[in-house]
């Protein structure tokens, strides 16, 4: 049992929710204007969890035949077998049972929007399979995190949390076209839709480029209509030339150091701009 939770969890990249945790706080530091109750945050913790858990089993599950056929990916837990698709069914049943259960005890808009929410993380896993708009889709499950937050302590919808949900879109789609382009001659070969094996890896690196562009403006965007001091923005300088070298180290020839920018420096800028958000609006 330990083994198979230990391998599930190592299929799921569980330590990968640091991408969206502290966006997920961001939206709940910036609803409160200052530090939320600890039993939210514990809450909003959970159902990240659990909703990541979610969203990235169901996708090892719907790709697991692709998985397998891939080089790339065909030693993943489920395509060689070191996990059964029923254990990762119940597995996923789990998750969202946690999910609805954390979405209850914040309040209850986050609840009646809890199946939605997993509907939308869940759909990306199919969105591959039909349009080329798949990285946004992957963009748009993980920029619900802030939207979430917000919700969570302050379940009223304004400016705010949609341009950070904006500039999470935007951020997640840029690198994970990035990343996307590792699978180009697969994606093509198997007739997977993606904006490489659309468009070509130089083009789409140009078009990560313009994505990451609407990024810095929808972050400093979040700056203006919420009012944060000067701190914020002076952040927000290091965190573009922090994206600005992400594209610095890749070249279309040359993905030899896209872990670092994929993991490394975008972990970091997830943590930073939690840090940028959290310090002006702490009294």
């Amino acid at each position: 049992m330990f083994r198979r939770i230990k391998t599930t969890l190592d299929m799921i990249k569980f330590e990968h929710t640091v991408f969206a945790l502290p966006f997920a706080f961001m939206g709940a530091f910036l609803a409160q204007r200052g530090i939320p109750d600890w039993d939210k945050l514990l809450w909003i913790l959970i159902a990240m969890i659990s909703a990541r858990s979610v969203a990235m089993a169901f996708n090892r599950l719907v790709d697991m035949k692709i998985d397998a056929r891939n080089p790339r990916t065909r030693e993943r837990a489920l395509p060689s077998g070191k996990v059964s698709p029923v254990w990762v069914c119940w597995f996923i049943i789990f998750w969202a049972v946690v999910f609805v259960f954390s979405s209850y005890n914040l309040n209850r808009l986050v609840f009646c929007l809890s199946p939605v929410a997993l509907a939308i993380v869940m759909a990306y896993s199919y969105a591959k399979r039909f349009t080329w708009f798949t990285h946004i889709f992957l963009g748009i499950a993980d920029g619900i995190a802030p939207l979430a937050g917000w919700l969570a302590i302050k379940p009223v919808f304004e400016a705010t949390p949609f341009w950070l949900f904006a500039g999470v879109a935007f951020w997640v789609t840029g690198f994970d076209i990035l990343y996307g382009c590792l699978d180009y001659d697969f994606d093509r070969k198997e007739g997977i839709y993606s904006i490489p094996a659309r468009f070509g890896i130089k083009n789409a690196l140009y078009i990560s480029i313009f994505f990451h562009i609407l990024t810095i403006i929808c972050f400093f965007s979040v700056g203006v209509v919420a009012r944060l001091t000067p701190v914020y923005f002076y952040g927000m300088v290091f965190i573009t030339l922090l994206l600005v070298g992400e594209h610095f180290i890749i070249k279309p020839h040359d993905f030899s150091r896209i872990n670092m920018a994929f993991f490394t420096i975008n972990g970091f800028i997830g943590i930073a701009m939690f840090f940028l958000v959290a310090l002006p609006v702490i009294p």
